[in-house]
């Protein structure tokens, strides 16, 4: 085999392998999930500002994130093999925790509905 020819059969390799990892990388992320929502009071008035909690239970690690004037947030980019813990908090008032269970298959995810997950003083 020439010099040339193992040069070209290498670029050839090194673009196969490039093209797999970039396909592996991209089904990786489409399984990723969202979990998002709107924060409300007992009065279903959104609340901005409140601080939203998601602990990822096998690492127990929190992020955390504010609501916008909406009382919208969102939390992206989330392992679906793991199960997480959300609640908000604002001005000394808590709402449920609740639970996203690594069983659910949804990619988006919807909790904190008005009414049901309102954040309420303790």
């Amino acid at each position: 085999m020439t010099h040339g020819l193992r040069i070209c059969f290498l670029v050839a390799a090194l673009a196969l392998l490039a093209t797999a990892t970039s396909a592996q990388d991209k089904k990786h992320e489409a399984q990723l999930r969202t979990v998002r929502g709107v924060v409300t009071d007992k009065s279903e008035n959104p609340l901005s500002g409140s601080v939203v909690f998601l602990k990822n239970m096998r690492t127990n690690s929190v992020r955390s994130s504010y609501t916008d004037d909406t009382g919208s947030y969102r939390f992206s980019g989330l392992d679906p093999n793991v199960d997480y813990e959300l609640h908000a908090e604002k001005d000394n008032a808590k709402s449920t925790t609740r639970t996203v269970s690594s069983f659910d298959s949804r990619k988006d995810i919807v909790l904190f509905s008005p009414k049901r997950d309102a954040v309420s003083r303790a």
